[in-house]
């Protein structure tokens, strides 16, 4: 089902999409080589606690056996999305996608980033490039009166004209006093189609592009996901709120 919040649950998720906003610019000062993932996931947990927030993540999972077991999701090079930090120091040259969500008063908040661990490639920059564009390409589209796919089309198409791919098998979604509601936000689409957007929608856009394929696959960890074809990938999302013009961003950085 999905809802459409009120203007109180909304300033909520302002509230919270700054502490989301906040974990990020916080994890990215650090990114750089030789620091170990599990180093930069302590230094999100200790932010997120100081703001009176818990993290999303840490604990989320449909099999009880294995739940996420971090504060922060911390994918590298060819890693898509949902990897674990652990004891790996970063790299010279890799791309760190940065994928966090906060809960505070109920309500939830999710945005990424992927960032460049030093110098990187000229390819793995056009790559970060596309995809930061791509997700405010489809922002713009995030208007009442347009639908889900509106949105969709416009990051394929973005992606697709500058040679990446967008991965099929993840997509964006609905949040507020759950971390995924409905509508799931593809990143590829026909224009038209999908839910129509309200005002007071809430939802996360987050374009997943690879270098090469769009297919990927899940490790044995059961969360880690890697491009098939071991190309890297980058993401960039953020939580929007529909409003009678322009899209809100509510985990936007002030900084």
């Amino acid at each position: 089902m999905i809802t459409v919040k009120t203007p109180r649950e909304i300033e909520l998720m302002r509230e919270v999409g700054r502490v989301v906003a906040g974990i990020l610019e916080t994890v990215g000062k650090r990114v750089k080589p030789a620091v170990t993932t599990e180093e930069l996931d302590r230094i999100a947990e200790d932010y997120v606690l100081s703001q009176n927030a818990k993290p999303a993540f840490k604990g989320y999972g449909f099999d009880k056996r294995n739940l996420f077991p971090a504060t922060i999701c911390l994918s590298i090079d060819d890693q898509v999305v949902h990897g674990i930090p652990g004891p790996r120091k970063l790299e010279e040259g890799q791309l760190l996608s940065v994928d966090v969500g906060a809960i505070k008063d109920g309500y939830y908040g999710d945005a990424a980033m992927t960032f460049a661990v030093g110098n990187v490639a000229e390819e793995k920059k056009k790559l970060m490039e596309v995809t930061e564009k791509a997700l405010y390409i489809g922002i713009e589209q995030a208007v009442a009166g347009n639908h889900v796919e509106d949105i969709s089309q416009a990051v394929q198409d973005y992606v697709e004209s500058n040679g990446f791919s967008v991965v099929r098998d993840l997509v964006g979604h609905g949040i507020g006093t759950k971390l995924h509601e409905d509508p799931p936000v593809p990143n590829y689409g026909k224009k038209g189609k999908g839910p129509l957007l309200r005002t007071g929608m809430t939802i996360a856009i987050e374009p997943m592009v690879n270098a090469g394929t769009y297919r990927v696959y899940t490790a044995r960890d059961g969360w880690t996901v890697y491009t098939s074809d071991g190309k890297p990938s980058a993401h960039f999302e953020h939580t929007v709120v529909i409003t009678d013009g322009k899209p809100e961003i509510l985990t936007a950085s002030n900084g």
